[in-house]
C-alpha cells in the first residue's frame, strides 16, 4: 500500500487542533451533562409518580432517539431560535450534554440506590435533612460506585462527538473528511484520525483504572484502620 505519509504532516495541525475541540466539547458536554443528569436522576428517585414523571421521559426520549437526530433537531430546529446562524461547536455540546444526561441520570439513580437504607434512616434518626443525608451520607458513598460507569460514559462521548462532523463542527473527525475531500485518499486520513481517537480512549482508560484503585485502597485503608482500632479497645477491655 503507498501509504503518503506527507498528507498526514500537513493536516497533523487541524487534527490536533481538532483533537483539542473533541476533548473540550466532550468534557464541557459530560459535566453540564452530569449536573443534569444528578437532577433527573434524584427526580427519578421520587417515590410521587406525578412528580416523577416529566424525568422519567426525559430519559426515555433522550435514551431512545439516535444521537444523531438529536444533533440534527438541536442544530437546525433549536439553536437558530437563540443564535442566527447555529454555532456548530454549540450545537454538539448541547447535543452531547442532554444526551450523556440522560444515560448519567441512569447511573445517579443507580448510585443512589445502591447505598443501604438503613444508612439514610439512621441518618435521618440523627436529625439530618434530606439534603444533608445525600450530601454526608448517600452521594460520598455512591460516587464511589459510579466511577467505573461514569468513565464509560465519557469515553463513549469523546467518540460519539464524530458525530458532530455531519454539522461541521470543527473536531477531530471533521478534518479527517476534509482531508479526504482534498486527497480522495481515505487511509492516510481516517488511519490518522483513528489513532489519535485510540490514544485518548487509552488515556481516559488507564485514567479511569486509577481512579478505581485509588478509591478501592481508600476504602480498604478504612476498613484495616477500623480493624485496628477495634482490636486494640477489645485489648484495651
Amino acid at each position: 500500500m503507498d501509504f503518503r505519509w506527507e498528507i498526514v504532516i500537513e493536516y497533523l495541525p487541524f487534527f490536533m487542533r481538532g483533537l483539542g475541540y473533541t476533548i473540550l466539547a466532550s468534557l464541557i458536554g459530560f459535566v453540564v451533562g452530569a449536573i443534569i443528569g444528578l437532577v433527573i436522576g434524584m427526580g427519578k428517585s421520587l417515590s410521587n409518580p406525578i412528580l416523577k414523571l416529566p424525568f422519567t421521559w426525559y430519559v426515555n426520549i433522550f435514551r431512545g432517539t439516535p444521537l444523531l437526530v438529536q444533533i440534527f433537531l438541536i442544530h437546525f430546529a433549536v439553536m437558530p431560535i437563540f443564535i442566527k446562524p447555529p454555532e456548530p461547536l454549540i450545537s454538539l455540546i448541547v447535543a452531547l450534554a442532554l444526551n450523556s444526561a440522560a444515560y448519567i441520570a441512569e447511573i445517579f439513580r443507580a448510585g443512589i440506590n445502591s447505598i443501604d437504607k438503613g444508612q439514610r434512616e439512621a441518618a435521618y434518626s440523627l436529625g439530618m435533612s434530606h439534603a444533608q443525608v445525600l450530601r454526608h451520607v448517600v452521594l460520598p458513598q455512591a460516587f464511589k460506585r459510579m466511577i467505573p460507569p461514569l468513565g464509560n460514559e465519557f469515553i463513549v462521548l469523546v467518540k460519539d462527538s464524530s458525530l458532530g462532523a455531519v454539522i461541521a463542527a470543527p473536531e477531530l473527525f471533521y478534518w479527517g473528511k476534509v482531508a479526504v475531500g482534498s486527497y480522495s485518499r481515505v487511509w492516510e486520513p481516517y488511519l490518522s484520525v483513528a489513532v489519535l481517537y485510540f490514544v485518548v480512549c487509552l488515556v481516559l482508560s488507564y485514567v479511569q483504572s486509577f481512579l478505581e484503585r485509588k478509591y478501592a485502597t481508600d476504602d480498604q485503608r478504612k476498613k484495616s484502620k477500623k480493624v485496628v482500632r477495634r482490636a486494640r479497645g477489645a485489648e484495651g477491655h
